[in-house]
């Protein structure tokens, strides 16, 4: 009897998959040989020890089979369908996935202590000083979070733990004597889950742990400080020539610091009237490249700073001698803010925040401005809503019946 031909699949099956099937036409066959018939009770009595199949019926007729196993302590139950040879078939598999360590759990496993010194020398070379230091403080985080467990194995996370370190950041202050709020901790399991990601890439997991960790319910945000038309003509006058060129290019572009820090001339296109914030050797942008429309007077702005800027001048606003701006801006902000008589003002992120608020209070619609700010999830756009509403109401006014 031919189990399979070459031209139906063979060769594409894989070797557990032609032992399964191998095996199943074995026992299906032959089972009167002495060799089988003095196996037979091992085999029930691996397969009691290792897993079983069962099934529930349907309320509308029919029955749905699962696989029931235990691996390292944990019960595991996965649904199958319909088929009961197929559930059979399905749980052989697992038995020799289980064999061979296969199972959800990556052949070379190591502790978690080396695999962060390992990512850690990853992101320092593949990821902007910004996002390394991000990356770093996060990881640290869940480092005191664990406590004596930090040298477990990687096989040895599971969602249960990230739980509980949501329930550890909401409670435990460990920064400054506060606790984290509800953003915080969703951002940080966020990228927790984009570290463990790279586990998988390198071969170390099969699957994310923080696989199912839900976001907490946001309760606790405050919406986004920006400064009214009035505040930013008094910034703007007291901020002296130093500043100006700066404060003005944050408020009318949006930009991130981090972003205005690196902008060279090279990514100035005056005649095209655009700015790209792009990539490059010493630094890349935090969610990707985009460009920014110059408005008018921003136009005039960089006209003027281009007429003006030194021959050696490689950034737009540059430090000493040419080179990138050192200076603390967010010191000088506070300063200034402060003369204005607006104390609450003590981030260079305010200017961004007051960008994106007068697009969205002037009309603009949130894609557009998720595209403006270089926003890689709309939600994060959405924060700026709230200052929209006549607009949202003229938008659903135009959905009517009349020609």
């Amino acid at each position: 009897m031919r189990l399979w031909t070459v031209e139906s699949g063979f060769e594409s099956l894989s070797p557990s998959f032609i032992f399964v099937i191998f095996s199943n036409f074995l026992l299906d066959n032959d089972l009167n040989t002495p060799y089988f018939t003095e196996n037979q009770k091992c085999q029930k009595s691996a397969k009691q020890k290792m897993g079983r199949i069962y099934y529930r019926d349907k309320k509308k007729g029919g029955r749905t089979w699962f696989t029931d196993y235990t691996y390292q302590g944990r019960r595991i139950r996965k649904k199958i369908g319909p088929s009961k040879r197929l559930a059979e078939l399905a749980l052989k598999d697992i038995e020799i996935k289980i064999a061979k360590q296969e199972l959800g759990f990556a052949p070379s496993d190591i502790t978690l202590e080396k695999f962060f010194k390992e990512f850690d020398n990853f992101s320092r070379v593949n990821h902007a000083p910004e996002s390394h230091r991000r990356y770093r403080n996060i990881i640290n985080n869940f480092k005191m979070f664990l406590g004596d467990r930090r040298n477990i194995k990687l096989s040895q996370l599971n969602p249960r733990l990230f739980e509980e370190y949501k329930i550890f950041r909401r409670e435990k202050p460990l920064h400054k004597k506060i606790v984290a709020k509800t953003n915080t901790v969703n951002m940080e399991v966020k990228t927790l889950r984009t570290i463990f990601n790279y586990a998988i890439k390198w071969e170390y997991l099969k699957e994310n742990p923080t696989k199912g960790v839900n976001r907490l319910k946001v309760t606790d945000a405050k919406k986004p400080r920006f400064l009214t038309k009035e505040e930013i003509r008094c910034l703007l006058e007291s901020c002296g020539d130093e500043l100006y060129p700066i404060f003005y290019t944050f408020i009318f572009t949006g930009m991130r610091l981090g972003e205005l820090l690196n902008l060279t001339w090279d990514d100035v296109k005056i005649d095209k009237r655009r700015i790209y914030i792009q990539k490059k050797d010493f630094w890349q942008p935090k969610t990707g490249e985009r460009i920014i429309p110059m408005s008018d007077d921003v136009y005039s702005l960089f006209e003027k700073l281009y007429q003006e800027r030194k021959p050696e001048a490689k950034f737009v606003f540059p430090g000493k001698n040419g080179r990138r701006l050192t200076i603390r801006l967010r010191e000088r902000l506070i300063v200034v803010a402060r003369r204005c008589g607006f104390d609450d003002v003590t981030k260079i992120h305010t200017l961004r925040h007051t960008f994106a608020s007068h697009l969205v209070m002037s009309g603009v619609d949130l894609p557009t401005v998720q595209k403006l700010m270089g926003h890689a999830d709309i939600q994060t756009t959405m924060i700026y809503a709230h200052l929209a509403p006549d607009h949202l109401a003229d938008a659903v006014n135009k959905l009517t019946l009349d020609d």
